[in-house]
């Protein structure tokens, strides 16, 4: 595993594919998908309610908020690594059809970041309905993982686009250890704004009041972020700048094995 990852990063597709990861994990939670219902997670995850968190008790009891969101976190980081693996396990088998792949993901990604950045909102309104699992128990830090599963789950159709950013670099190398790296870290995209949300609540209701302000600006940064990846998968530029960082990193050293 360490000489795969030793040869991936050094060929330069992890070090332009693990940022993008997680750009998307980040944008997906500033979305109008998580950050709005961020307190009602909270309060699932951690047992509190809504009047806790209200009031400040997350405040005096940060520890309880900090395990709460990290189990909540690693919920979802599972379903989102086994999602990831399986789709590079798949996409190992298609190696023959590499080309084609890549191309249509890229043009699919093109269509899912305007769809993201609500190009198609007027004409198609359906397409960014919100699509999740409406009632989910309050049972505290002992269900957090379960719940974060369902997050997962529940939210996929809603998170879609900036997740298909992980199957599109998946399939550029598919490998399962690909796919469930770039899952990781799309994860810990996602994953670590909201622990530090859960750790300082009070702080940040500031910051989420902010962004929600300011929710098409946000929008429309990650749909163009999604369709400018999808061009250079279409283009074959994404290949281009793989190798140019490939000579970047490797020429002039020998990577230690």
């Amino acid at each position: 595993m360490v000489e795969w990852f030793q040869t991936q990063a050094a060929g330069g597709s992890l070090a332009l594919a693990v940022p993008v990861a997680a750009v998307a994990g980040l944008v997906s939670f500033f979305s109008p998908c998580v950050i709005p219902l961020l307190p009602g997670y909270l309060s699932y995850a951690t047992g509190l309610s809504g009047a806790d968190l209200a009031t400040g008790e997350a405040g005096r009891r940060r520890g309880r908020m900090l395990a709460g969101s990290v189990l909540f976190v690693l919920g979802f980081a599972v379903v989102f690594v086994l999602i990831g693996a399986t789709v590079g396990g798949v996409g190992s088998w298609l190696r023959e059809y590499r080309d084609e792949i890549t191309v249509v993901m890229g043009a699919l990604l093109i269509v899912l970041g305007l769809v993201f950045a609500g190009v198609f909102t007027r004409v198609l309104p359906g397409l960014q309905r919100d699509w999740r699992i409406h009632s989910i128990p309050s049972v505290g830090l002992g269900a957090a993982p379960l719940i974060g599963a369902l997050f997962a789950l529940g939210w996929s159709p809603c998170i879609g686009p900036t997740y298909s950013v992980i199957v599109g670099l998946t399939y550029t190398d598919a490998t399962a250890g690909r796919g469930a790296l770039l899952s990781a870290v799309y994860a810990l995209g996602l994953g670590i704004p909201f622990v530090l949300a859960g750790v300082f609540y009070s702080r940040s209701l500031g910051a989420i009041s902010w962004v929600r302000r300011r929710q098409q600006l946000v929008m429309l940064i990650g749909g163009a972020m999604l369709v400018v990846v999808g061009v250079l998968l279409v283009t074959g530029w994404w290949d281009w700048i793989v190798q140019w960082l490939q000579l970047q990193l490797v020429d002039g050293f020998e990577v230690a094995i």
